[in-house]
């Protein structure tokens, strides 16, 4: 084969797996190509790890019954919320008083989204991560050296007024749909927010009680100005989901991640050591704490490394909501949180920091928030 053939054909290689792994599904692939095969070491059918680092139960996470925080229980679930912030990162959300069609339309649409030609689902790729709207493939498709087997549509939700022009247009209902489900999770966010700060001891349980104070206020109200980025998630079946992954080991950057799942079974955290597979409720939420929340709460509340396995039989889709302050605002540490017992332990970052990080070099686990700690 001539040099100029094989530049070809890497070439071309290259660009088909930058177009996504439901469009090699699409195309019928019987075999993982090498660009998605994990080092041994790294695969979930790794036989050492999975003795050592993998339990064989499903993992019931802590249940955070929101109707339940609003009654006259609330001291009780605030104390089972910060438990659930310090012992797992994770906890599942129910009642959360979102519509259950606002919910089942989500899942729907985005189905939708990545049942479309592939020719009008290009029509978003970019690699601005700035983007308002961004369909991609893996998990930082500019760095990664071994593809996930992920495929992804990005939207900046705020200001939304601002960004819903650009979001796509196809399905029909996309953007009426998907601009509901933003402004349900977002109240949802802000709401979960006032009890982080309650079982943190920001906020005085009794004058919550009664009205907030102006400082909590006054955070909330950055949390309303804050960013949201929303992430439609597909994992198509995989002909040999033992090799691959649907998306590594990784933390979440923002404050909380609220997590809305199908009936598939694929998300796994690390808990006591081991990978653990999350049980899907039905009409419920994952919520998980972020980097930010970690570095705010002064390591009180710990972001937790999760990943997504693959299978060879049924599409996944998660819609992840992803919460934070305002995209120039630094996250340092309450101070009401630091003091001669417990110093700080975090540098101030903002969100420029974050894509500064992984716009250079390829994202590992909690690498940028290591890269945060003072301690």
């Amino acid at each position: 084969m001539s040099p100029a053939i094989a530049v070809l054909r890497d070439e071309n290689e290259e660009s088909q797996y930058q177009n996504g792994v439901k469009r090699l599904h699409e195309n019928g692939i019987s075999k993982v190509p090498s660009k998605y095969i994990l080092p041994v070491l790294e695969r979930p059918s790794n036989t050492n790890q999975q003795q050592a680092n993998v339990s064989k139960n499903n993992l019931k996470l802590p249940i955070i019954d929101f109707q339940e925080l609003q009654g006259p229980n609330r001291p009780q679930v605030i104390q089972s919320l910060a438990n659930a912030c310090e012992q797992y990162g994770f906890f599942q959300l129910v009642n959360h008083g979102i519509p259950i069609e606002v919910v089942s339309n989500m899942i729907e649409v985005g189905t939708k989204f990545f049942d479309l030609p592939f020719e009008e689902r290009a029509k978003y790729m970019s690699s601005d991560m700035r983007a308002p709207v961004r369909y991609g493939t893996s998990f930082n498709q500019n760095k990664d050296k071994v593809f996930c087997w992920r495929d992804f549509l990005k939207l900046m939700c705020h200001p939304l007024p601002d960004v819903l022009p650009y979001w796509p247009s196809s399905p029909v209902d996309m953007r009426n749909l998907a601009a509901t489900y933003a402004k349900e999770t977002k109240h949802l966010f802000l709401m979960l927010m006032e009890a982080i700060f309650e079982s943190l001891g920001l906020v005085d349980s009794s004058a919550a009680a009664k009205k907030k104070t102006t400082e909590e206020d006054e955070a909330l109200k950055e949390f309303e100005d804050g960013s949201q980025l929303m992430v439609v998630n597909c994992y198509p079946p995989c002909p040999e989901p033992d090799l691959t992954l649907g998306m590594p080991p990784h933390s979440d950057y923002g404050f909380l991640t609220l997590l809305l799942q199908d009936e598939v079974e694929g998300l796994q955290i690390q808990f006591q050591d081991k990978w653990v597979t999350v049980e899907p409720i039905a009409n419920s939420f994952v919520v998980n704490v972020g980097d930010h929340l970690e570095i705010f709460s002064n390591g009180k509340y710990r972001s937790v490394l999760h990943r997504v396995l693959v299978n060879s039989r049924k599409d996944r889709i998660s819609v992840a909501s992803l919460h934070s302050l305002p995209f120039m605002r630094s996250v340092g540490p309450s101070p009401k949180l630091v003091d001669e017992s417990n110093p700080r332990r975090y540098k101030e970052t903002d969100f420029a920091s974050f894509l500064e990080y992984i716009s250079s070099r390829e994202p590992k686990k909690k690498n940028f928030l290591e890269s945060r700690k003072l301690t």
